[in-house]
């Protein structure tokens, strides 16, 4: 009989494979969290590290009824973080203020580069 014919058979393997895979998650998500905490020092994090390698399963779920709440508000930081190191960036990188924009535009219309009206449009792009 091939795997494949029985139902429950497929069944179970499919069923594994999700508990497997998110005992993978499960276990890297703790171990991004160890390293993210940084009030945790060496040796804690070492000795998760240890019991997360001989006692998975057992450790994860420690981890996670004893410092949970944490992750939690780590993940949050770090995500509050990640924003606002990209909004400054963003900020940095952006378009020029009006005024510079229209600067230069006044420098182009002085040299003959664009017309007048050319000038009155940019400048009132710029101004909306």
């Amino acid at each position: 009989m091939s795997f494949w014919e029985n139902f429950w058979d497929i069944f179970w393997w499919f069923f594994t494979a999700c508990v497997f895979f998110a005992y993978l998650f499960g276990i890297f998500a703790i171990i991004g969290d160890l390293f993210r905490d940084h009030r945790l020092s060496g040796w804690w994090k070492a000795v998760w590290i240890f019991f997360l390698c001989f006692l998975p399963f057992v450790t994860l779920l420690v981890y996670l009824a004893a410092r949970g709440d944490g992750m939690a508000e780590r993940s949050v930081e770090r995500a509050r973080r990640d924003q606002h190191e990209a909004d400054s960036y963003i900020r940095k990188v952006a378009a020029a203020s009006p005024s510079e924009e229209i600067s230069r535009a006044k420098a182009l219309l002085d040299a003959g580069t664009i017309s007048a009206d050319e000038f009155e449009r940019i400048k009132s792009r710029v101004l909306v």
